[in-house]
């Protein structure tokens, strides 16, 4: 009888040991405590986490994509007009050419508040477009361009369809405006880059720079 009941109460202390681990507390919401992707999950859906380039200026013909928490009819993506202004239901218009994201996504949140219940507004940048270079002379289209679309000299010389006959290939320079209104002249020798020369001249383009073909 004693090793019977010896012999049960192994059994039942094995049944714990196995058991055990398959009985895990759960949080609210049906996720595991211990699982570390509740705890991701919930990170990513906070609309306060997201981070900001306080350096980049909003300008004319950029798109924005401005995003209300919760609200997906006042979400939408709209492009800056020439005046610098955006135009959104219940706000209206407002300006946003000369200003960071984070500072329009501080108005518009203001503007919303006697609508929407603490409203969480996002703008991201989806199309810069109002950051331009030009490029003049000996190219077969010179014109004005925008930088995402061409991050250095040689992609604005490709966007512009290359050389024309005639084009002096080793004195072609950037002409880059600095901040006091003087201007630097920076030289870039086509036929010494394409032999491997020099590769650091490829320099990469601002806002507002010029290239000279001459």
């Amino acid at each position: 009888m004693k090793n019977c009941i010896e012999r049960r109460i192994r059994f039942g202390l094995l049944l714990v040991l196995v058991a055990g681990p398959l009985f895990t507390p759960v949080a609210s919401g049906g996720q595991s405590a211990s699982d570390p992707s509740a705890s991701n999950a919930q990170t990513q859906a906070t609309p306060g986490n997201r981070a900001h380039n306080s350096s980049f200026v909003i300008g004319n013909d950029d798109v924005l994509a401005i995003s209300v928490w919760k609200e997906p009819d006042l979400s939408k993506s709209v492009p800056v007009r020439s005046d610098g202004k955006i135009s959104l239901p219940l706000v209206g218009e407002i300006q946003a050419t000369g200003r960071t994201p984070l500072q329009l996504e501080q108005e518009l949140s203001a503007k919303l508040q006697s609508f929407v219940n603490s409203p969480e507004v996002t703008v991201i940048v989806e199309q810069v477009n109002s950051k331009k270079f030009n490029i003049v002379g000996e190219v077969a289209k010179p014109g004005s361009y925008s930088i995402a679309q061409a991050a250095t000299i040689m992609d604005a010389i490709a966007m512009a369809g290359g050389f024309r006959d005639f084009a002096k290939k080793t004195g072609v320079y950037i002409l880059r405006k600095a901040p006091d209104g003087s201007q630097t002249k920076i030289g870039f020798n086509y036929k010494e880059f394409i032999k491997g020369k020099n590769p650091e001249q490829n320099v990469k383009l601002e806002s507002n720079d010029t290239i000279i073909v001459p």
